[in-house]
C-alpha cells in the first residue's frame, strides 16, 4: 500500500469551506463560523469562499492549488457542521498517521451501484449495521439533538460521508488527486474515494465530535449526479 508522508511533523491545519453566506453572515450564523472558537484555539485556519455559487470540487480544487506553496492538513468542511470537538488538531494528526483519507462516517464495503456510503444498492436500502463505522451528531445545537452511531470507529472504510474529509495536501498533489467537478454537490465524496482506492490509499473513519445541521437529499440533482457517477466508473 502505498503512503503518503507530512511534509512537515507539525503543519497547518486549513478547513476550506464554501458558504453561501458573505464573511460577516458566515461567522455570525453559520455553524462552522460560529465554531471559530474552537478552531482558533486549535490554531485552525479557514478557507473560506463567501457568497459561493460554484460547486464543490471547483473550489476545492482551487484550495488544493494554492497548498502547493503553503501546505498544511485540508479539511473540506460543509458550512453547517459545527465543530465541537476540543482536541480536533491532534485527532487529525493521529489519524492521518493510519489513513491517508479520514472521515466521520463510512462503509467498510463498496458494492456495485451503491449510491452512498450508507445504502447497498439504488433502492437506497441501507447497508448492515456490520458494515457502517462512525458517530455523528444532528441538530440545529450543541448538545445536538440526537447521535447517529453507524458502527465502530476507527475503522478502515472503503466509503466516507464527503461532510468531513481530511488529508495532507501532500497526498493529493503527489498522487495527482482532485475532487471532479462534474459533481457539483453530489457525489464528489465517493469519486474521492474512489480516487483514493486506486490509488492504493487508505481510508478511514476518525471519532471526532461534530454536530451536522442538515442531511442527506435525493432530489433530481441527486439522481443526476448518481447517473454521473455510474457513467465514470461503471458500477
Amino acid at each position: 500500500m502505498t503512503t503518503s508522508l507530512p511534509q512537515t511533523p507539525h503543519p497547518k491545519v486549513r478547513c476550506v469551506v464554501a458558504s453561501r453566506h458573505d464573511k460577516t453572515r458566515f461567522l455570525s450564523a453559520s455553524a462552522l463560523g460560529l465554531s471559530r472558537l474552537v478552531l482558533s484555539q486549535n490554531d485552525i485556519e479557514a478557507r473560506l469562499f463567501a457568497e459561493n455559487k460554484r460547486g464543490l470540487p471547483e473550489v476545492y480544487n482551487q484550495a488544493i492549488a494554492e497548498s502547493a506553496t503553503d501546505p498544511a492538513i485540508l479539511v473540506f468542511v460543509h458550512d453547517d457542521v459545527w465543530i465541537t470537538d476540543l482536541f480536533i488538531r491532534q485527532q487529525l494528526q493521529q489519524g492521518l498517521k493510519r489513513f491517508q483519507l479520514l472521515g466521520l462516517a463510512g462503509n467498510t464495503k463498496r458494492l456495485a451501484g451503491q449510491p452512498g456510503w450508507i445504502f447497498k444498492n439504488a433502492a437506497l436500502e441501507k447497508s448492515p449495521a456490520s458494515d457502517l463505522s462512525g458517530t455523528v451528531g444532528h441538530g440545529r445545537q450543541f448538545p445536538p439533538d440526537y447521535v447517529s452511531v453507524y458502527g465502530p470507529s476507527p475503522l478502515p472504510v472503503q466509503l466516507l460521508d464527503g461532510l468531513f474529509l481530511a488529508c495532507y495536501s501532500s497526498t493529493l498533489l503527489e498522487h495527482d488527486i482532485r475532487f471532479d467537478p462534474r459533481f457539483d454537490f453530489h457525489f464528489y465524496d465517493l469519486d474521492l474515494c474512489r480516487q483514493f482506492a486506486a490509488k492504493g490509499l487508505a481510508m478511514g473513519t476518525w471519532p471526532i465530535s461534530v454536530v451536522h445541521q442538515s442531511g442527506g437529499r435525493f432530489n433530481a440533482a441527486w439522481r443526476t449526479g448518481y447517473a454521473r457517477y455510474l457513467d465514470k466508473w461503471g458500477d
